[in-house]
Protein backbone atom coordinates (compact mmCIF):
# COMPACT_ATOMS: atom_id res chain seq x y z
CA UNK A 1 0.00 0.00 0.00
CA UNK A 2 1.11 3.09 -1.16
CA UNK A 3 1.13 6.93 0.76
CA UNK A 4 -2.30 7.72 -0.92
CA UNK A 5 -4.17 5.74 2.31
CA UNK A 6 -3.83 5.36 5.88
CA UNK A 7 -4.61 2.49 7.51
CA UNK A 8 -4.90 2.10 10.83
CA UNK A 9 -7.34 -0.39 13.48
CA UNK A 10 -9.09 0.67 16.55
CA UNK A 11 -10.05 -2.21 18.48
CA UNK A 12 -12.33 -3.67 15.87
CA UNK A 13 -12.57 -0.64 13.66
CA UNK A 14 -10.46 0.01 10.82
CA UNK A 15 -10.28 3.97 9.88
CA UNK A 16 -9.36 4.21 6.12
CA UNK A 17 -8.11 7.72 4.76
CA UNK A 18 -7.69 9.53 2.34
CA UNK A 19 -4.52 10.87 2.05
CA UNK A 20 -3.42 13.51 -0.27
CA UNK A 21 -5.16 16.81 1.11
CA UNK A 22 -3.01 18.92 -1.60
CA UNK A 23 -5.50 17.90 -3.97
CA UNK A 24 -8.62 17.06 -1.34
CA UNK A 25 -8.29 13.54 -1.71
CA UNK A 26 -8.94 13.42 -5.56
CA UNK A 27 -7.84 9.90 -7.34
CA UNK A 28 -5.50 10.71 -9.85
CA UNK A 29 -3.32 7.84 -10.37
CA UNK A 30 -3.75 4.48 -11.21
CA UNK A 31 -1.01 4.10 -8.19
CA UNK A 32 -3.91 5.97 -6.06
CA UNK A 33 -6.51 3.40 -7.07
CA UNK A 34 -4.21 0.29 -6.42
CA UNK A 35 -4.11 1.83 -2.82
CA UNK A 36 -7.72 2.07 -2.50
CA UNK A 37 -8.19 -1.26 -3.74
CA UNK A 38 -5.50 -2.54 -0.91
CA UNK A 39 -6.89 -0.91 1.28
CA UNK A 40 -10.60 -2.60 1.19
CA UNK A 41 -9.02 -6.05 0.83
CA UNK A 42 -6.97 -5.58 3.77
CA UNK A 43 -9.95 -4.95 5.65
CA UNK A 44 -12.08 -7.49 4.22
CA UNK A 45 -9.04 -10.09 5.09
CA UNK A 46 -8.87 -8.80 8.37
CA UNK A 47 -11.20 -11.21 10.38
CA UNK A 48 -10.63 -9.19 13.46
CA UNK A 49 -11.58 -5.89 11.86
CA UNK A 50 -15.66 -5.92 12.27
CA UNK A 51 -16.98 -2.37 11.22
CA UNK A 52 -14.29 0.65 9.10
CA UNK A 53 -14.89 4.14 8.36
CA UNK A 54 -14.01 5.61 5.27
CA UNK A 55 -12.69 9.54 5.72
CA UNK A 56 -10.49 12.15 4.41
CA UNK A 57 -7.71 14.03 5.02
CA UNK A 58 -8.20 17.76 5.10
CA UNK A 59 -11.10 19.96 3.91
CA UNK A 60 -12.06 17.67 1.59
CA UNK A 61 -13.87 13.72 1.49
CA UNK A 62 -12.34 13.57 -1.90
CA UNK A 63 -12.73 15.55 -4.72
CA UNK A 64 -13.19 12.59 -7.24
CA UNK A 65 -10.92 12.65 -10.62
CA UNK A 66 -7.64 14.88 -10.96
CA UNK A 67 -8.80 16.98 -13.91
CA UNK A 68 -5.50 18.42 -14.79
CA UNK A 69 -4.57 14.53 -15.15
CA UNK A 70 -7.56 14.25 -17.65
CA UNK A 71 -6.17 17.20 -19.70
CA UNK A 72 -3.08 15.81 -19.69
CA UNK A 73 -3.76 11.81 -20.18
CA UNK A 74 -2.45 10.61 -17.46
CA UNK A 75 -4.45 9.38 -14.79
CA UNK A 76 -7.23 7.30 -14.06
CA UNK A 77 -9.22 8.32 -16.74
CA UNK A 78 -8.87 9.03 -21.16
CA UNK A 79 -5.77 7.80 -22.64
CA UNK A 80 -5.13 8.71 -27.14
CA UNK A 81 -7.85 5.93 -28.21
CA UNK A 82 -11.51 5.18 -26.76
CA UNK A 83 -10.45 1.53 -26.49
CA UNK A 84 -7.30 2.29 -24.57
CA UNK A 85 -9.79 4.85 -22.05
CA UNK A 86 -12.36 1.92 -22.09
CA UNK A 87 -9.54 -0.11 -20.53
CA UNK A 88 -8.19 2.32 -17.87
CA UNK A 89 -11.41 2.66 -16.72
CA UNK A 90 -11.85 -0.77 -16.31
CA UNK A 91 -8.61 -1.50 -14.50
CA UNK A 92 -8.64 0.99 -12.14
CA UNK A 93 -11.32 3.31 -10.72
CA UNK A 94 -13.93 0.39 -12.20
CA UNK A 95 -11.80 -2.17 -9.74
CA UNK A 96 -12.56 0.65 -6.69
CA UNK A 97 -16.13 -0.51 -7.54
CA UNK A 98 -15.57 -3.72 -7.28
CA UNK A 99 -13.49 -3.58 -4.21
CA UNK A 100 -16.17 -1.76 -2.31
CA UNK A 101 -18.87 -4.22 -3.70
CA UNK A 102 -16.73 -7.02 -2.34
CA UNK A 103 -16.08 -5.92 0.97
CA UNK A 104 -17.93 -7.61 3.55
CA UNK A 105 -17.00 -5.38 6.34
CA UNK A 106 -19.66 -2.78 6.80
CA UNK A 107 -18.66 0.61 5.92
CA UNK A 108 -19.08 4.02 7.30
CA UNK A 109 -18.12 7.06 4.82
CA UNK A 110 -17.33 9.96 7.07
CA UNK A 111 -18.13 12.83 4.80
CA UNK A 112 -15.43 15.85 6.18
CA UNK A 113 -15.31 18.38 3.21
CA UNK A 114 -16.42 18.08 -0.80
CA UNK A 115 -17.49 14.59 -2.10
CA UNK A 116 -17.19 15.68 -5.58
CA UNK A 117 -17.98 13.01 -8.37
CA UNK A 118 -16.25 10.28 -7.93
CA UNK A 119 -15.66 11.29 -4.20
CA UNK A 120 -19.68 11.31 -4.27
CA UNK A 121 -19.74 8.00 -5.58
CA UNK A 122 -17.25 6.65 -2.93
CA UNK A 123 -19.82 7.63 -0.21
CA UNK A 124 -22.93 5.83 -1.99
CA UNK A 125 -20.78 2.61 -2.26
CA UNK A 126 -20.66 2.52 1.88
CA UNK A 127 -23.44 1.57 3.99
CA UNK A 128 -23.97 4.12 6.25
CA UNK A 129 -22.93 7.68 5.69
CA UNK A 130 -22.45 10.94 8.00
CA UNK A 131 -21.59 14.31 6.89
CA UNK A 132 -20.01 17.63 9.15
CA UNK A 133 -22.12 20.35 9.04
CA UNK A 134 -19.29 21.97 6.53
CA UNK A 135 -19.51 18.91 3.53
CA UNK A 136 -20.77 19.63 0.17
CA UNK A 137 -21.97 16.89 -2.33
CA UNK A 138 -21.94 17.39 -6.17
CA UNK A 139 -22.76 14.16 -9.12
CA UNK A 140 -20.43 17.28 -11.44
CA UNK A 141 -19.53 14.88 -13.86
CA UNK A 142 -21.66 16.55 -16.77
CA UNK A 143 -20.12 19.69 -15.61
CA UNK A 144 -16.91 18.11 -17.24
CA UNK A 145 -18.79 16.86 -20.25
CA UNK A 146 -18.23 13.43 -19.08
CA UNK A 147 -20.47 10.54 -17.96
CA UNK A 148 -20.03 8.58 -14.07
CA UNK A 149 -17.31 5.85 -15.58
CA UNK A 150 -17.29 4.81 -11.98
CA UNK A 151 -21.18 2.54 -11.93
CA UNK A 152 -22.55 6.20 -10.30
CA UNK A 153 -25.39 5.48 -12.39
CA UNK A 154 -26.18 2.69 -10.42
CA UNK A 155 -25.46 3.31 -6.87
CA UNK A 156 -26.49 6.96 -6.55
CA UNK A 157 -29.95 6.08 -7.55
CA UNK A 158 -30.22 2.89 -5.36
CA UNK A 159 -29.36 5.41 -2.44
CA UNK A 160 -31.78 8.61 -3.22
CA UNK A 161 -34.06 7.05 -5.74
CA UNK A 162 -33.52 7.50 -9.46
CA UNK A 163 -35.48 11.49 -9.48
CA UNK A 164 -33.23 12.88 -6.85
CA UNK A 165 -30.10 11.03 -8.48
CA UNK A 166 -31.23 12.24 -12.26
CA UNK A 167 -31.07 15.77 -10.96
CA UNK A 168 -27.45 15.37 -9.25
CA UNK A 169 -26.47 13.81 -12.26
CA UNK A 170 -28.48 16.00 -14.79
CA UNK A 171 -27.87 19.50 -13.58
CA UNK A 172 -24.08 18.75 -11.55
CA UNK A 173 -25.20 21.00 -8.82
CA UNK A 174 -23.95 21.09 -5.97
CA UNK A 175 -25.61 19.98 -2.19
CA UNK A 176 -25.05 21.47 1.01
CA UNK A 177 -24.92 18.59 3.74
CA UNK A 178 -28.24 19.33 5.02
CA UNK A 179 -29.85 19.05 1.23
CA UNK A 180 -27.92 16.06 1.17
CA UNK A 181 -30.01 14.76 4.39
CA UNK A 182 -33.52 16.15 3.46
CA UNK A 183 -32.96 13.65 0.80
CA UNK A 184 -31.44 10.67 2.05
CA UNK A 185 -27.67 10.93 0.89
CA UNK A 186 -26.48 11.26 4.27
CA UNK A 187 -28.20 9.96 7.61
CA UNK A 188 -26.84 12.15 9.98
CA UNK A 189 -25.51 15.41 9.99
CA UNK A 190 -22.97 16.78 13.07
CA UNK A 191 -20.24 19.40 13.29
CA UNK A 192 -16.76 19.36 11.77
CA UNK A 193 -15.55 18.61 15.44
CA UNK A 194 -17.71 15.96 16.06
CA UNK A 195 -17.59 13.89 12.62
CA UNK A 196 -15.56 10.94 13.89
CA UNK A 197 -16.81 10.01 17.05
CA UNK A 198 -19.92 10.11 15.78
CA UNK A 199 -18.77 7.47 13.05
CA UNK A 200 -16.83 6.18 15.93
CA UNK A 201 -19.83 5.50 17.68
CA UNK A 202 -21.87 4.05 15.19
CA UNK A 203 -18.85 1.53 14.54
CA UNK A 204 -18.06 0.50 18.02
CA UNK A 205 -21.89 -0.52 18.37
CA UNK A 206 -21.57 -2.24 15.21
CA UNK A 207 -18.51 -3.77 15.85
CA UNK A 208 -20.15 -4.98 19.49
CA UNK A 209 -22.02 -7.50 17.37
CA UNK A 210 -21.04 -10.93 15.94
CA UNK A 211 -18.63 -10.48 13.56
CA UNK A 212 -19.58 -13.37 11.27
CA UNK A 213 -23.47 -12.71 11.19
CA UNK A 214 -22.26 -8.75 10.97
CA UNK A 215 -20.63 -10.09 7.17
CA UNK A 216 -23.45 -12.42 5.89
CA UNK A 217 -26.00 -9.81 6.90
CA UNK A 218 -23.84 -7.19 4.76
CA UNK A 219 -23.93 -9.60 2.30
CA UNK A 220 -27.36 -10.22 2.44
CA UNK A 221 -28.34 -6.78 2.09
CA UNK A 222 -26.09 -5.94 -0.92
CA UNK A 223 -27.25 -9.10 -2.83
CA UNK A 224 -31.09 -7.96 -2.08
CA UNK A 225 -30.01 -4.46 -4.05
CA UNK A 226 -30.69 -6.14 -7.64
CA UNK A 227 -32.26 -10.06 -6.26
CA UNK A 228 -35.80 -11.27 -6.63
CA UNK A 229 -37.86 -12.55 -3.66
CA UNK A 230 -37.55 -15.72 -3.83
CA UNK A 231 -33.67 -15.71 -4.37
CA UNK A 232 -33.05 -13.63 -1.19
CA UNK A 233 -35.33 -16.08 0.44
CA UNK A 234 -33.26 -19.23 -0.26
CA UNK A 235 -29.83 -17.61 0.02
CA UNK A 236 -31.21 -16.21 3.68
CA UNK A 237 -31.87 -19.71 4.58
CA UNK A 238 -28.26 -20.82 3.20
CA UNK A 239 -26.76 -17.90 5.65
CA UNK A 240 -28.82 -18.76 8.74
CA UNK A 241 -27.70 -21.83 7.97
CA UNK A 242 -24.15 -20.95 8.75
CA UNK A 243 -25.06 -17.85 11.15
CA UNK A 244 -26.73 -21.08 13.73
CA UNK A 245 -23.35 -23.11 13.97
CA UNK A 246 -21.63 -20.11 14.91
CA UNK A 247 -20.28 -19.73 18.33
CA UNK A 248 -21.16 -16.50 19.19
CA UNK A 249 -24.92 -17.23 18.39
CA UNK A 250 -24.87 -19.99 20.56
CA UNK A 251 -22.79 -17.18 23.19
CA UNK A 252 -26.64 -15.03 22.58
CA UNK A 253 -28.53 -17.41 23.48
CA UNK A 254 -26.63 -18.56 26.58
CA UNK A 255 -26.50 -15.19 27.34
CA UNK A 256 -29.94 -14.25 26.79
CA UNK A 257 -31.25 -17.60 29.26
CA UNK A 258 -28.99 -16.73 31.92
CA UNK A 259 -29.80 -12.64 31.69
CA UNK A 260 -26.03 -11.42 31.03
CA UNK A 261 -24.52 -9.64 28.35
CA UNK A 262 -22.96 -12.02 26.00
CA UNK A 263 -19.08 -11.87 25.15
CA UNK A 264 -18.66 -12.49 21.66
CA UNK A 265 -15.33 -13.88 20.15
CA UNK A 266 -15.85 -14.13 16.29
CA UNK A 267 -16.28 -17.45 15.94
Amino acid sequence: MGDFVKLEKRGKVAIMTLNSPETLNAIGTQEDCEDVIAALHAIGEDTGVSCAILTGTGKGFSAGGNIKAMKEKTGIGPRAKPDETRANYRRGVQRITRAFMDCEVPLIAAVNGHAVGLGCDLACLCDIRLAAGSAKFSASFIKVGIVPGDGGAWSLQRVVGYSQAAEMFLTGDRYSADEAKSFGLVSRVVPDDQLMAAAMDIAERIAANPARSLRLTKRLLREAQHSRMSDILELSAAYQALAHTTDDHAEAVDAFMEKREPKFTGG
